[in-house]
């Protein structure tokens, strides 16, 4: 008889981070995992002491994914600052990592730990875009006007509901990001 095979952390982790960004929070419940993984909820102790444990190591694993893992990936595929710029974006509004921040976001509106690791994590990000705006401009107050309205423009666009007079959303982000690069 071959030995139990158990389902590794990372999926539990992973399967805990699609469900936040599904559903927050609140979605993220060890038996509904288990049932995800076809796996019975037994395999989860083996790794993780309670709900509150894997939470922890899934806010981890997305301030890794989304801060030292993307920047690292930025620096070094390289480029000039405007490809940094563009590559930074992407890969900050692809699908998984900004269902997982939006998830994020709106968990630190009513959770002080959560809201403070997000404000780490947008520090962190903040500090890599000046460092970015710094290589075009020297005033401080244009960087940290152009870090902002940048910032806001990746985070707000997902919740932004307006039409925009016969504009694609695609063309008028565009717009916005020339007009802040400029």
């Amino acid at each position: 008889m071959g030995a139990e095979t158990r389902t590794p952390r990372v999926k539990w982790i992973e399967t805990g981070l699609r469900a936040l960004a599904d559903g927050g929070p609140d979605a993220v419940r060890v038996e509904a995992l288990a049932k995800s993984l076809g796996v019975t909820k037994g395999g989860f102790y083996g790794y993780f002491a309670d709900r509150s444990a894997l939470l922890e190591e899934m806010l981890d694993t997305w301030e890794r994914e989304s801060v030292d893992e993307l920047l690292a990936r930025v620096e070094q595929e390289g480029g000039d600052t405007e490809a940094r710029m563009r590559k930074a974006g992407a890969l900050a509004s692809g699908d998984r990592l900004l269902g997982i921040d939006l998830a994020v976001r709106d968990w630190a509106r009513r959770d002080q730990a959560v809201a403070d690791r997000l404000r780490r994590v947008d520090n962190r990000r903040m500090d890599y875009l000046r460092s970015l705006f710094r290589e075009r401009y020297s005033d401080e107050d244009e960087v940290e006007a152009r870090c902002m309205l940048s910032f806001s423009l990746v985070v707000g666009n997902h919740f932004l509901a307006a039409d925009h007079g016969g504009r694609s959303r695609d063309e008028v982000y565009a717009l916005a990001v020339k007009l802040i690069r400029s």
